[in-house]
């Protein structure tokens, strides 16, 4: 059974030979060609070079193509700061929104003329043809408001939600449109489907209601495009208690990569009874136990993830984000490893 036999049933719910495992490695692949962050950031050859000797290095069973959060909101102009050791983000001294007033400006543009943007479809075309249809390859996309906060900054677009949440929303209603041209671009490539963050929608930065007020219809919008392209969609979100039920109401997702149980369960066990069987979970180990913490340590995590949440199928062992940029890959291997022998199905 090859990856992506492995990941279809596992989406569809049934028990593959063994759970399917991916550690998430973004930016942390760069040093598996020797690549300085920036250049990583910027050369769609190196960068899908990167994503494509990952996927072989730890035969992981899907290649989820996140490169930053600063990818879509340079189409709008947004100064970008590129550090050597760690991801691209904006300069937040100098961004493309400094008032409340400004959002106004902010409309629909053509993805083509965004470089980064322009980048990362290249990149998903390269490690398309490079899979062959042997794994899936998953576009990740910034959703509309975490790409606006990105032209901003999260906590003055926050004060300026209160202020005038309409603004706020008409704004990420024109990033959307941008963004709803940007996934055909990218499931043209002939990858199967794209991974949204959805930043906001969690516990830890806002109310639901809220997240559904401003963000709810968008992300519905994008998720039905995709799925009417036929390609699946995935949310990403690794924030604390996360809205698994407004989310799947909402996108219908195939799949939610997450790190912490939504905001209606109380752990993991509870997370598979009531979420299992509508959408695949995704995670849920979590980055920090990669650097810190005995070996052993994190061992457990990843069998106690599989007992938690791999019966019946939906459910795919990885990191619930990134993983650290500069770490070691040993943690890597050994959650591969563990898939691979305590995650098989008919021990």
């Amino acid at each position: 059974m090859n990856s992506m036999e492995r990941m279809v049933k596992t989406i569809n719910h049934e028990e593959a030979d063994r759970v399917p495992v991916f550690p998430v490695i973004a930016g942390a692949a760069r040093r598996l060609v020797g690549a300085s962050y920036p250049e990583w950031s910027v050369n769609a050859d190196i960068c899908a070079e990167s994503f494509i000797k990952a996927q072989k290095e730890f035969d992981m069973d899907c290649v989820v193509t996140l490169i930053d959060l600063s990818v879509e909101c340079t189409a709008w102009g947004q100064e970008l700061v590129y550090p050597e050791t760690e991801a691209a983000h904006p300069n937040y001294k100098n961004t493309v929104i400094k008032d409340i007033d400004e959002y106004e400006k902010i409309k629909k543009v053509d993805y083509r003329t965004c470089d980064r943007m322009m980048m990362h479809i290249d990149v998903c075309r390269q490690i398309a043809a490079a899979a062959k249809g042997e794994y899936p390859v998953i576009a990740f996309v910034f959703g509309p408001l975490g790409t606006l906060s990105m032209l901003r900054n999260q906590s003055e677009m926050y004060m300026d939600i209160m202020d005038d949440p309409d603004a706020v929303h008409e704004a990420a209603r024109e990033i959307k449109e941008t963004l709803k041209d940007y996934c055909t671009a990218l499931m043209e490539t002939g990858i199967q489907g794209i991974m949204f963050d959805t930043l906001f929608s969690s516990g830890s930065i806002m109310k639901k209601q809220m997240w559904d007020d401003l963000e709810g219809d968008l992300v519905q919008d994008l998720a039905e495009h995709v799925h009417a392209l036929g390609g699946m969609v995935m949310i990403h979100n690794c924030g604390g208690n996360i809205y698994f039920d407004a989310q799947i109401k909402r996108m219908q997702p195939e799949g939610i990569s997450f790190l912490y149980p939504p905001d209606d369960c109380a752990d993991f066990a509870e997370t598979k009874a009531k979420y299992g069987s509508q959408t695949t979970l995704i995670g849920a180990v979590a980055p920090t136990k990669v650097v810190f913490g005995d070996e052993s340590d994190y061992e457990k995590d990843c069998r106690d993830h599989i007992d938690w949440m791999s019966k019946n199928g939906g459910f795919v062992l990885a990191l619930g984000c990134e993983y650290p940029a500069n770490a070691d890959f040993d943690r890597a291997k050994k959650m591969v490893e563990i898939a691979h022998t305590y995650g098989q199905y008919n021990k």
